[in-house]
């Protein structure tokens, strides 16, 4: 679901069909590449730290769509955009593939290859038919004044949904890395029980005597 904040700003601009499929293309080719190799070498990463990667990429968009590098860095245009969309693909893929290998995926061989690329492939069509209904929309708008206010807000609204996915995926990665101090531990589980247990039994004591 992040991934498709971050596609929809990377389309925001975009005015024909034949771009979102290049765009598109672009970034499952990126997607493939980590998510072949990774599954199939073993490699994984905390899918908590893959998907804060994947709101930045949400907050960067956001960010460049209102002209941000221009404005703040004075940079005469933007990073190539078919450049970061690959690379966020590899970003996303291989953090789809650490998510992947905790599934029973069975023996590595070529039906497994197969399966990923037929993934792949189906996602890749998803993407391209739902960004295509979000150009139509964008499109009906575009060449009018309220456009360019919707362009501000929207964008805007694009770097805060990905600050706030941020903080949740970081919020996420603190459970499964420090779980003692944030209360979740079995041990700990056991033991707040034990002394509410006695807090009790102290309580009903003091009220009989």
């Amino acid at each position: 679901m992040i991934i498709y904040f971050f596609l929809f700003g990377v389309i925001f601009f975009l005015t024909t069909f034949k771009d979102i499929v290049r765009f598109i293309s672009i970034f499952t080719l990126g997607h493939s590449i980590t998510l072949i190799f990774a599954t199939f070498l073993g490699i994984t990463a905390n899918y908590w730290l893959i998907d804060a990667v994947i709101a930045l990429s949400v907050c960067y968009k956001g960010f460049d769509n209102n002209k941000g590098f221009q404005s703040y860095f004075g940079m005469n245009k933007s990073p190539n955009l078919l450049m970061m969309v690959f690379i966020f693909g590899l970003i996303h893929g291989f953090g789809l593939s650490t998510r992947l290998q905790q599934l029973p995926l069975g023996e590595k061989g070529s039906g497994m290859l197969m399966r990923i690329i037929s993934f792949n492939i189906g996602v890749e069509v998803g993407q391209v038919l739902a960004l295509t209904v979000m150009l139509g929309v964008l499109s009906s708008v575009r060449n009018t004044q309220f456009f360019k206010r919707l362009s501000k807000v929207t964008n805007d609204g694009l770097i805060l949904a990905g600050f706030m996915l941020l903080l949740m995926q970081l919020h996420g990665y603190g459970h499964t890395s420090n779980p003692d101090e944030f209360g979740f531990s079995e041990d700990n589980h056991y033991h707040y029980h034990l002394k509410l247990n006695v807090a009790k039994e102290q309580e009903y004591k003091h009220d009989n005597l």
